[in-house]
């Protein structure tokens, strides 16, 4: 099974900076694309930001300027630097990757636990 483990979050004052990381492991042939989705007290989960394995790159109108997504295929992890942190970016932000299993074992697609990133005024 694909694990993925997550950190970087933390509690930061507005105009602050954090840099998430989300590092899979297990069994994996190859990975298709890395993401970072959120969600805030009582909303739904958003996308932030995706990466491809092709390198393009997608954002969160919210957060463009301010966040980029970034990934080291060697070593299986995708990082969010997030600048200019606003309180409204408060939130439990998800990993998600998706890719193809070793082994003909087809494809999956994973979710992290999540790191709390709050961000006050």
């Amino acid at each position: 099974q694909v694990q993925l483990v997550e950190s970087g979050g933390d509690l930061v004052q507005a105009g602050g900076s954090l840099r998430l990381s989300c590092t899979a492991s297990g069994g994996i042939f190859r990975i298709d694309t890395m993401g970072w989705y959120r969600q805030a007290p009582g909303k739904q989960r958003e996308l932030v930001a995706v990466s491809t394995s092709g390198g393009n790159t997608n954002y969160a109108d919210s957060v463009k300027g301010r966040f980029t997504i970034s990934r080291d295929n060697a070593k299986n992890t995708v990082y969010l630097q997030m600048n200019s942190l606003k309180p409204e970016d408060t939130a439990l932000y998800y990993c998600n990757v998706v890719g193809t299993l070793g082994m003909y074992r087809g494809p999956f697609n994973t979710w992290g636990r999540g790191t709390q990133v709050t961000v006050s005024s």
